[in-house]
């Protein structure tokens, strides 16, 4: 028979899917994958049921419901102070992955060159092989996560199309700096580049940070494709809402994927996470303090039983070093071996490299209940312990 697409084929399944079945086949508590175990708020899902029971339950306009892509505008006012024109510089899509896609596919032509930021999110290597790029990997690494400026001016040049960039970052829960964006932005510019910007996890920053979309700085609004998702920010990830902010023609060209893709995404939910989107100030608060604590809390618990913990700035996840305890295998068999023997899941960074020479340290997930984070860390003491 003939071969399917070679590129995508050479693919297995992702980690999170490898390690999340793992651990429901050995009965473990799973923070690998990076979901909360308890949905978001309940007037945002009544919304949503309601939406549903009244209808309109047929196609949306392909661009978005009207109240989602002017509540998008609205926060991109509110929060950044961009002045964002909701009919012809904000895009609904089905999550954000698909989002991601659209840039992706909308704007690469075979050749063209993608600088990326490793660790990477699972989707961005496949997406941009798939669109005919090639990829220019610079790398941040724990337990710094420090950006390599000279390494990154290296990686592009004139062929330079557009840089991924992840921030807050999964999984390094790194959040780059004024200093650093000043610098990107800088190349972008000087190689007239674009950014396609992940910043789905914008609300969860921690320690009084605050997130600087890279849009906001001189001469990047009309570079800058700006990311959000809906999933995140309310604790739905099964909605799979995303939306794209971007200048009017920049944005058609990433439309043309999107019409072609999913063209639409349900209206019910589109209307609650509009609805969510103009919720009070506390909200937001409230949703990055107390991630915060529970950030501290695992990071704390982990710290006593002996592992290493990076500082984590922001998003649902914390690295880890487990070489303290005195394992000598690669992060893939620790993963395995905790996943089966301690009853706890969790994530190889190394999965999110290309190659595997940063094998020592895995990424737990706190975005779930307190009972639930004791529990795997009382199962880890008892473990090592013994």
């Amino acid at each position: 028979m003939k071969p399917t697409n070679i590129i995508l084929s050479n693919y297995g399944t992702t980690i999170f899917t490898v390690m999340s079945q793992l651990a429901i086949d050995h009965n473990a508590i799973n923070l690998g994958q990076g979901f909360p175990d308890q949905d978001g708020p309940l007037d945002i899902r009544q919304k949503a049921a309601a939406a549903m029971i009244d209808g309109p339950n047929q196609y949306p306009p392909m661009m978005g419901i009207v109240e989602l892509r002017q509540a998008v505008a609205g926060a991109n006012s509110r929060f950044y102070n961009l002045d964002v024109d909701w009919r012809t510089e904000v895009m609904v899509t089905s999550g954000a992955t698909e989002a991601l896609t659209d840039c992706i596919m909308g704007l690469i032509n075979p050749g063209d060159e993608v600088v990326m930021i490793e660790p990477l999110y699972d989707s961005y290597l496949p997406m941009v092989q798939r669109a005919g790029g090639i990829a220019k990997m610079v790398r941040i690494e724990p337990p710094e996560w420090k950006l390599p400026k000279k390494k990154l001016a290296a990686a592009f040049s004139d062929r330079t199309k557009l840089i991924l960039l992840n921030s807050p970052h999964n999984p390094a829960g790194k959040v780059f700096d004024l200093s650093e964006l000043n610098y990107i932005a800088d190349l972008v510019k000087k190689y007239d580049a674009y950014a396609v910007c992940d910043e789905v996890y914008e609300h969860l920053l921690f320690d009084g940070r605050k997130h600087i979309p890279l849009m906001t700085l001189p001469g990047m609004r009309e570079r800058c494709l700006r990311i959000g998702s809906a999933g995140k920010t309310f604790s739905v990830t099964g909605w799979k809402i995303g939306y794209i902010t971007a200048e009017a023609k920049l944005l058609s060209s990433v439309a043309k994927n999107h019409q072609f893709n999913t063209f639409t995404t349900p209206p019910g939910l589109q209307l609650a996470a509009a609805y969510g989107l103009c919720k009070e100030d506390n909200y937001f608060n409230e949703l990055s303090s107390g991630l915060e604590a529970k950030r501290d809390r695992l990071s704390s618990g982990l710290k006593k039983i002996g592992f290493e913990t990076m500082n984590s700035e922001g998003t649902y996840f914390l690295t880890v070093d487990y070489r303290p305890l005195g394992y000598g295998g690669t992060d893939e068999e620790f993963c395995h071996y905790i996943t089966t023997k301690a009853g706890v899941g969790a994530v190889p960074v190394s999965a999110f490299y290309q190659d595997g020479d940063v094998n020592h340290f895995v990424r737990f997930c706190f975005c779930k209940g307190n009972d639930l984070l004791d529990e795997a860390i009382e199962r880890l003491a008892k473990h090592f312990s013994s």
